[in-house]
């Protein structure tokens, strides 16, 4: 075995993860590769005529390639059940609850991680690693996550949810480059077929970026169940129909064909009623959220009774300077002077100090405070 170690890297065929496995191999880590199928086309539908993303026969292929050609050995498993169970079924009950999900964080949380590591125990791999941008370091007993180097391309959101005791083992290569240099390594490794891969934004089984129409496959009878439900203003006066209350997000604007004088957005959204109010710009903006299953990073409990942090409220947010409290073993609130747009249920609020990933949860509960609003 090699003196650094042996390590399994998540490989979905793509530049950054295959750049991944070849950067540690040269370092002196005794590679394996390690392709996870976790759903196809005939589960999921919406398949379009030309296949891409992970999962597909065609980056399977390419990461086995790369590992063939670079001297390790590459595996292939199966986890279509693991991950239809919790992130495909959790996708699906989010929507249908009237929030909007992010499977991402789902999947680095209840499947990947364990995955992998079910996995590298199994090949005696002393680490796993994947093509995330960012960082983790040892601090004071505990495991950092910190954001990667290139802000366009950091990641760090999408991990706050992965334990304490998964991130001991975690590698991530790519955390101190910006994607340019990873694309001229990819060349400078030999991987030309994957160097210029352009880079994946959908939901990976959402092939065709239809979210409705994988709702409504999923859903029997979805779109008589919701159609035909109303539209209200702030007043709670009728001003039109919709297609149904889970085809629609907080802050949305496209898709509600008023003729309403001024743009409007969806503020709220109400499942038990499939009820949407509609409002203006301003009437997005909210300063409090609590969020629920949360995972403590940086401490192992809050440090200070309000802790000025960064608080992120979607993926590739910069953040807004904010406060949070731990109100229970299994809850922080997080407060912002300012105001935030568009904070939504279902969606992850993650808190930084400075580059360091402090603590993240899943929003449930939002809330309007007026009086913090008029004092700034």
């Amino acid at each position: 075995m090699s003196s650094k170690g042996r390590v399994l890297v998540a490989m979905s065929g793509g530049v950054d993860s295959s750049v991944a496995a070849v950067m540690l191999k040269e370092k002196g880590y005794e590679v394996i590769g390690i392709t996870m199928k976790t759903w196809d086309y005939s589960r999921v539908g919406g398949k379009s005529d030309k296949e891409t993303g992970c999962c597909t026969l065609e980056s399977m292929n390419d990461a086995r390639q790369i590992a063939v050609k670079h001297g390790f050995k590459h595996f292939i498993v199966d986890i279509r059940d693991e991950f239809g169970g919790w992130v495909i079924d959790r996708f699906v009950e989010d929507y249908m609850t009237g929030h909007t999900p992010n499977p991402c964080v789902l999947c680095n949380t209840h499947i990947k991680w364990a995955a992998l590591l079910k996995r590298a125990d199994n090949l005696g791999c002393d680490y796993i690693a994947t093509g995330h941008y960012a960082n983790v370091r040892e601090e004071n007993g505990r495991h950092v996550i910190s954001r990667g180097l290139d802000p366009s391309k950091d990641q760090s959101y999408a991990l706050w949810g992965v334990k304490q005791k998964h991130l001991a083992r975690t590698i991530f290569p790519l955390g101190e480059y910006e994607k340019t240099e990873i694309r001229q390594m990819a060349e400078d490794f030999g991987l030309t077929k994957v160097a210029t891969k352009p880079d994946s934004y959908e939901i990976c089984f959402v092939p065709d970026d239809d979210y409705r129409r994988f709702l409504k496959d999923r859903v029997e009878g979805l779109e008589e169940k919701v159609s035909g439900g109303k539209i209200v203003d702030q007043e709670g006066n009728v001003v039109g129909e919709h297609e149904g209350y889970p085809f629609y997000t907080i802050g949305q604007r496209r898709g509600l064909d008023l003729a309403m004088g001024i743009p409007v957005y969806v503020t709220d959204i109400n499942p038990e009623t499939n009820v949407i109010t509609i409002g203006e710009k301003k009437d997005l903006i909210s300063t409090t959220c609590k969020a629920r299953e949360i995972n403590l990073i940086k401490y192992d409990r809050i440090p200070e009774k309000e802790m000025e942090i960064t608080g992120a409220i979607r993926y590739n947010d910069a953040g807004t300077i904010g406060y949070v409290t731990q109100t229970d073993e299994d809850e922080i609130e997080v407060t912002f002077p300012t105001g935030r747009e568009a904070i939504t249920p279902g969606q992850a609020v993650v808190c930084y100090e400075g580059n360091d990933v402090v603590a993240g949860g899943w929003i449930k509960k939002v809330n309007v405070d007026m009086e913090t609003l008029k004092a700034v």
